[in-house]
């Protein structure tokens, strides 16, 4: 059988970059959750996304829930949250005893619905805070959700876990004018540390208070003392090693992925029924992952399984949360168009290790099925 094609894996840079930072962690025996690769992390990630401060964290999940923390989201409060999503996205919401309101997708963006969101203002108008996602590495109608949010007066944390490198109108997603951004660092995102994840915020002080919760709430004393709940969320010296060296190669992950996308489009796009993921002009998308929906002949189980019987990795688009059975009891606000996209859609591999040869090993079997 071929050589497996995956959808999204590790791809250390060719320069050794990793391999250098993670060396000197070792080299000076900093292999906790602190050290000089976990403050560089953070002061290049602050540089690259143009944003004050930023904390490293064990995981993208961490970072949603600290931000959370940091909006002041306590029991019983109502979150809204888009619904086409993953669900580490969802569950901090739990963990802190809120309320989820999943809010629907649109056509254009594929993320959060504007006039769903308006709508759901209507229905639940004391609400702490907004999580929209940035999915695909697409970026959601920021100019529109950002003004409801802001007559409303409420948190608005951005979910750039898909989207690093990724830019609306010039300013990179997580940075959008939300309270807080998060970024992912798991082994299948644009880049990675093998685990991990960071939160962002131009509020330093909430950086800083982060950070604390995220070290055990250890208090400033000679023996350990502890005056609020804390998280053992910091990422270690040399998981940000890696991921020091990754984000020196972002901007050719990113450009990689884009012409995997743009050949998929070129060779599949005149394909009866075949509508690729929308790339809107406010959007310079890290095109994480190249996504298409089908409305012919052909069915998503019927692509994913001719690819897998070739031994290449697709996936179908995320199952709403609102249709999750974990979250099935909590409230949703839209038209159904989050269903029809996963109903419809598959996720193709965008591995950026592919070659020509693959990618065309991949245009050739699909085409088989029209």
């Amino acid at each position: 059988m071929s050589q497996r094609i995956f959808l999204s894996s590790p791809h250390m840079s060719d320069e050794g970059y990793e391999r250098q930072y993670v060396k000197e962690a070792f080299d000076t025996n900093w292999l906790a959750p602190l050290g000089e690769n976990v403050n560089k992390f953070e002061e290049e990630i602050t540089r690259k996304v143009g944003v004050k401060a930023a904390a490293a964290l064990n995981s993208g999940t961490s970072a949603i829930h600290l931000a959370l923390k940091a909006a002041g989201v306590e029991k019983g409060d109502i979150v809204f949250c888009s619904t086409l999503t993953f669900s580490a996205t969802a569950n901090p919401i739990v963990y802190e005893g809120a309320i989820p309101v999943f809010i629907d997708s649109d056509e254009k963006s594929w993320n959060m619905d504007p006039k769903a969101l308006e709508e759901a203002f209507e229905k639940y108008p004391d609400v702490k805070a907004v999580i929209v996602v940035h999915l695909y590495g697409l970026s959601a109608d920021m100019d529109k959700i950002m003004a409801i949010c802001k007559r409303h007066n409420v948190a608005v944390i951005e979910d750039a876990a898909e989207s690093l490198g990724g830019y609306y109108r010039g300013t990179a997603t997580g940075t959008i004018g939300g309270d807080y951004g998060v970024y992912s660092f798991n082994g299948n995102k644009i880049i990675t540390s093998s685990g991990g994840g960071m939160l962002v915020s131009n509020n330093e002080d909430k950086i800083a208070k982060a950070r604390f919760w995220a070290t055990q709430s250890r208090d400033q004393a000679r023996h350990y003392q502890h005056s609020e709940l804390g998280y053992n969320y910091r990422m270690s010296n040399v998981v940000a090693g890696i991921g020091r060296g990754q984000l020196k190669v972002l901007e050719e992950r990113v450009q990689k992925k884009k012409y995997i996308f743009e050949y998929y489009k070129k060779e599949l796009g005149n394909l009866e029924g075949v509508q690729f993921m929308p790339i809107n002009e406010w959007d310079s998308p890290n095109y994480w992952l190249s996504c298409l929906t089908l409305h012919g002949q052909v069915s998503p189980t019927e692509l994913m399984d001719e690819l897998e019987h070739a031994n290449i990795e697709s996936r179908p688009i995320w199952k709403p949360m609102h249709k999750q059975p974990f979250f099935e009891e909590y409230d949703f606000v839209g038209d159904g168009v989050s269903e029809k996209l996963f109903e419809t859609g598959v996720c193709l591999p965008s591995d950026t290790k592919m070659n020509d040869n693959e990618l065309e090993r991949v245009v050739e079997i699909i085409r088989r099925l029209w």
